[in-house]
């Protein structure tokens, strides 16, 4: 039996004359509730649900439309007096953790906001029946998300927590009064009645008091704003209007009632694509020191000591500092995600190192201290308040249920606490990253930067400040202008000091043209503002690269992705493919538009860091041509598939050899690779060699409304796939593809199946076309029809051949490509085509593998040279240092190639370094093919 003297009922009294007086009033209930729900044991999720339903009168098994409202509200609230009592107990005599206190607390919000939603949407269905919407096309019954923002949302409210929330719903439509109901009304009325029963359950004051005040402010345009929205309206508001103060409030956006996955991940979609950014979204800097000084000016204003919530060191402050980075960063950081609590966010952001240690253990010391003083004031008399007491008798009262001697004791330690807040607050946004020299005003770094500059720079630099381009500007990117400009110029004198005077002047051009691509889109100006660093590194690489000033001049959009040194991690696959993902999530099905925008963008971005982590010599070749070519693979296969899944949704699904209907899993569609795509060797200007292959029934219809055959399906998928690629945008074409390759070359069909490419390969084709297929390799699509290539790829490689018809072959074939290619002039060298070049090498290694694959199979294995000169070592036929001297000098040329493309260059030289070289590699041919 719970017995008061046991517990301290002197404790309760000074520190909640509010919970002393429950217990007076309803001593019998309180004292067997307390027994039921003992201090030392933690109440779960499924325990809250239950004593809801026990409090209301109801068991799991009655129909909710036989209660009435009036038992629900008063049930509802006695519970809350009840649980009030024993939580403001429990932490006055310190026997609940902050955590648990805070996640009960919510807990039982859920509880309570998930019973009178199902309490009101029964009612509500008995007198209009259910609302149904359609979703692609599909009629299904509606659905209704009520979305807990701020502390509801992570789990973390205090004793007298407002809860603000959001409510969405699936679509238009109206009510079907088939089974029930007797009016039929829209669906949006229905959710409107349904979120006000919702408000007025909880909200409403009566003589046993509340459950959870309801904030609703949160929502879309605010106050005077419809109380629901759809979901389709929540996104268009997001993509408009959205303002950075509420991708703060949506950090914590959390759906608490059950619907369906798919509901409730579109709408985590939207949200997470609104708060979020893989790039790091530069105008919130500003914003957020926006917002900062608007806090401190407001501490100034109210000279604000007493309230510890909103006051200088207060809880807002380190709400403040952990939202802030969670938001620059939470995109990039998959663990700063997803409606943390404040504890947790400051654990993970001084594990990722953006909180020191000392911070950290300073910010949740000062957390844990301040949200125990909210509940200690708000406990007394159950008011929604952090402001400390004037009164002297309430401040002692607070000091001793916080277990201090004296009041004076209790503000040294809460000052303590605000001080160790206020430093990094104030360090918070306005400490970003800058050159270690203080910049000066633009006209005095412009003085020093004209020693450096020929008179040329120096009249391109005043020119375009004199264009009518920027004299013209309004005001405001007129005004980012000036800002960005010291930082420009003072990376301009850095560049002249430390790389020289003729790479600073060849920048000035490139730079200019910059500048005038990014002037009206002023966004741009602000990256360059706020990350001085980053821009002190972008100089040296428009001297660097003229391709890479092309780039940045034509998409200007590329500058985030520089700005934030990205080069410094390229992404593997998994990754990439993740990243495009993001990209197309807000890109709809059948709007082609702007999936050739995001797949443009995805592979300029990407190509762009491999490129500027190639000229910093940050990555090895290999790895260069690695990365080039995973950025191909990701786009092919998401054209593939959003082809395939357009067609479906238009004309059903094509039947599969097998008698199967395909499906996205076993779509029966295949790419595979051919070239520098199929040997993992892209460069940045490489077309893709590309051949379809197919496991379907031509003869067979689709299952769709509009029935095709499964010839014509697979016909209108290569084109689309080819659509995306090739179709001339602002942003230029994604790639270039190239199918010669295919069976009977230009002659022949778009796409063959696997058996008839296996024929081909065995009977028909020619010997290059086998040379060919040395470096070709299944890049995406269905997995089955790739292990019929792989296979049909190994058997034709590994088929015995007559060697000296192969080394006929094979030389006839060089001296053809040779004749028509290569350079015709002595004193130049074609890197790729001449004698000694690239091709060469490329051409020994597919004489090993037909030559020899019969008798060694693992030649046959690996589609890129490096690795087939590996095996060829293995082998004993060739000399490891052969192979190894083969191998450094392809990589040597490779290298050659990517710096030419990146100067814009032709692959042909001048220099006479790459006579030794050549002479090995022709050695070579001549010992081995004569």
């Amino acid at each position: 039996m719970f017995t008061p003297a046991a517990h301290k009922l002197d404790k309760l009294a000074v520190a909640s004359p509010f919970a002393l007086s429950i217990f007076n009033k309803k001593r019998t209930q309180a004292q067997a509730f307390l027994a039921k729900n003992p201090f030392n044991k933690p109440i779960t999720d499924d325990e809250f649900d239950i004593m809801v339903r026990e409090f209301v009168g109801v068991s799991a098994d009655d129909n909710l439309i036989n209660i009435d409202e009036s038992q629900v509200m008063q049930g509802l609230r006695n519970l809350r007096n009840l649980l009030m009592l024993k939580w403001i107990w429990q932490d006055a005599l310190q026997a609940i953790a902050l955590e648990q206190l805070t996640y009960e607390l919510s807990a039982f919000a859920n509880a309570c906001i998930n019973f009178t939603k199902a309490y009101a949407y029964a009612n509500l269905v008995n007198r209009f029946g259910v609302p149904m919407t359609k979703v692609d096309g599909k009629k299904r019954q509606d659905e209704f998300a009520i979305i807990a923002m701020g502390k509801l949302g992570a789990m973390e409210l205090n004793l007298s927590s407002d809860i603000d929330l959001v409510f969405v719903h699936l679509g238009d439509g109206e009510t079907d009064i088939s089974q029930s109901g007797k009016k039929v009304i829209e669906n949006h009325k229905f959710m409107l009645h349904l979120g006000r029963a919702v408000i007025r359950l909880l909200d409403e004051i009566t003589a046993d008091g509340f459950v959870f005040r309801v904030d609703m402010r949160l929502r879309p345009w605010g106050d005077g704003s419809p109380l629901v929205m759809n979901l389709g309206g929540l996104r268009n508001y997001f993509n408009q209007h959205g303002r950075t103060w509420e991708r703060f409030a949506w950090l914590k956006g959390r759906t608490v009632n059950a619907i369906s996955d798919e509901f409730n991940e579109r709408l985590m979609t939207i949200a997470k694509n609104f708060v979020y950014r893989y790039y790091i979204d530069y105008t919130a800097f500003s914003a957020l020191r926006e917002m900062k000084t608007m806090i401190v000016s407001q501490q100034m204003q109210r000279q604000d000591l007493d309230n510890i919530k909103l006051g200088s060191g207060g809880i807002r402050d380190i709400e403040f500092i952990v939202q802030a980075f969670c938001l620059i960063y939470g995109g990039h950081h998959v663990q700063l995600s997803g409606n943390l609590t404040c504890l947790t966010a400051i654990e993970r952001l001084t594990e990722l190192g953006y909180l020191t240690a000392k911070d950290g253990e300073n910010l949740s010391g000062a957390y844990r201290f301040l949200r125990r003083l909210e509940h200690a004031i708000q406990a007394r008399h159950d008011k929604q308040t952090q402001r400390l007491p004037s009164d002297e008798t309430e401040l002692v009262a607070i000091a001793k249920t916080l277990d201090f001697n004296d009041v004076a004791s209790f503000y040294d330690t809460l000052n303590m606490h605000r001080a160790t807040v206020i430093e990094p607050f104030s360090r918070m946004v306005t400490d970003r990253q800058s050159p270690k020299q203080e910049l000066a005003q633009a006209h005095d770094i412009k003085q020093q930067l004209d020693t450096y500059l020929t008179d040329e720079s120096k009249r391109s630099l005043d020119e375009f400040w004199q264009s009518k381009l920027v004299t013209s500007l309004d005001h405001e990117p007129k005004s980012r202008l000036e800002t960005a400009y010291p930082v420009l110029l003072y990376a301009l004198l850095l560049h002249a000091k430390n790389d020289g005077v003729d790479r600073a002047n060849l920048s000035v051009p490139r730079l200019i043209a910059i500048l005038e691509a990014i002037c009206r889109r002023s966004i741009y100006l602000v990256m360059i503002a706020e990350n001085p660093n980053a821009t002190i590194s972008l100089i040296p690489m428009l001297s660097a690269s003229p391709w890479v000033a092309k780039e940045l001049a034509l998409h200007p959009v590329l500058l985030d992705n520089f700005l934030q040194k990205r080069y410094l991690h390229l992404p593997n696959k998994a990754e990439l493919t993740d990243i495009l993902r993001q990209h197309l999530l807000r890109v709809e099905p059948f709007d082609d538009e702007n999936y050739l925008n995001a797949i443009r963008t995805f592979k300029k971005t990407q190509v762009l860091a491999v490129a500027t982590a190639d000229i910093l010599g940050l990555r090895h070749i290999m790895k260069v041509s690695d990365s080039l070519t995973f950025i191909a693979e990701v786009v092919l296969e998401s054209a593939l598939y959003r082809a395939f899944d357009e067609l479906v949704s238009k004309h059903g699904s094509p039947r599969l050899t097998d008698g199967t209907l395909a499906t996205a899993e076993s779509c029966g569609f295949a790419i595979i690779g051919y070239g520098k795509l199929g040997g993992l060797e892209m460069s940045y200007a490489s077309d893709l060699d590309v051949v379809f292959l197919h496991a379907i029934d031509e003869r067979a219809d689709t299952d769709g409304a509009r029935v095709i055959s499964g010839m014509k399906f697979a016909s209108r998928l290569v084109q689309k796939v080819i659509t995306y690629l090739t179709t001339q945008t602002l942003d230029g074409r994604a790639y270039e593809l190239d199918m010669r390759l295919r069976p009977s070359g230009n002659a022949g069909v778009m796409i063959v199946s696997t058996h008839a490419f296996d024929i081909y390969q065995n009977e028909k084709a020619w010997a290059w076309e086998h040379q060919a297929l040395v470096r070709a390799r299944g890049i995406c699509g269905d997995k089955a029809v790739l292990a019929q290539f792989d296979s049909s790829r190994i058997r034709v490689l590994t088929t015995k051949r007559d060697i000296a018809q192969v080394k006929q072959d094979v030389n006839d074939m060089r001296q053809k490509m040779q004749s028509h290619l290569g350079s015709q002039k002595s004193h130049e060298f074609h890197l790729k085509q001449d004698f000694g070049g690239l091709v060469d090498i490329e051409f020994l290694a597919q004489f090993m593998v037909l030559g020899y694959a019969h008798k060694y199979p693992n030649l046959a294995i690996y589609p890129d040279n490096v690795r087939i000169f590996k095996e060829i070592s293995k082998t004993g036929i060739w000399t490891p240092e052969q192979c190894d001297r083969l191998t450094q000098a392809y990589l040597k040329l490779r290298q050659k190639t990517h710096e030419l493309a990146l100067l814009e260059q032709k692959m042909i030289v001048h220099d006479d370094t790459w006579q030794c070289l050549r002479t090995y590699v022709c050695t070579v041919w001549e010992s081995v093919l004569g």
